[in-house]
């Protein structure tokens, strides 16, 4: 069975598109833990999750473009740091986290388009472990489970949040690694 050749760039703009929806039923809901915010965290959790379905079909087809390779990325980052600031927004995460991943996740970005003209760089495996544990940490900040199971789940929302930003430091500075040896090694 054929699939239309850009239905994997299709999917990866849906979850770009996504976020300004997701940042709106968030805010509305203000921190009440209402129905608006359950849907902000099933409209993240959805939008997030077909991170793996473009680029499944993508590779399943072979049509692997260097569009989705830069777009990919860039979607994550818009879905992520969206949520990342709303939370912050509502008090409900710390500033200096935000902060500390939104530089990192921009400085990538930044350096991955000033480098398209030469080439795309597609994203690494500790930059796609980064992202599987930010939409971990991030479903279960934005699902308002305290309201069914109880308090102790801040305990587990802080210890992947924890692991989320450990994480996205150690891939940011993985990314400069390799992309020093990578512009040393093309100079020589």
């Amino acid at each position: 069975m054929a699939i239309p050749r850009q239905l994997p760039n299709a999917i990866t703009i849906v979850r770009i598109l996504c976020a300004p929806v997701f940042i709106w039923l968030l805010l509305a809901d203000a921190g009440a833990d209402g129905a608006l915010r359950w849907w902000a965290a099933a409209l993240f959790i959805v939008a997030i999750a077909t991170d793996g379905i473009d680029g499944y079909l993508a590779r399943k087809y072979e049509i692997v473009t260097d569009l989705g390779k830069l777009l990919d990325p860039i979607a994550d980052k818009v879905l992520t740091g969206s949520a990342f600031v709303c939370l912050s927004i509502l008090g409900e995460l710390p500033w200096w986290i935000t902060v500390v991943v939104l530089v990192r996740e921009v400085g990538v970005t930044v350096d991955r388009l000033i480098v398209a003209t030469d080439h795309v760089v597609a994203a690494a495996w500790m930059g796609k472990l980064k992202t599987v544990a930010q939409a971990v940490a991030l479903s279960l900040a934005l699902l308002p489970l305290w309201t069914v199971v109880g308090d102790w789940i801040h305990i587990v929302n802080a210890v992947a949040m924890t692991i989320a930003v450990v994480l996205t430091i150690a891939s940011g500075v993985d990314y400069v690694i390799t992309a020093i040896r990578a512009r040393t090694g093309a100079r020589r």
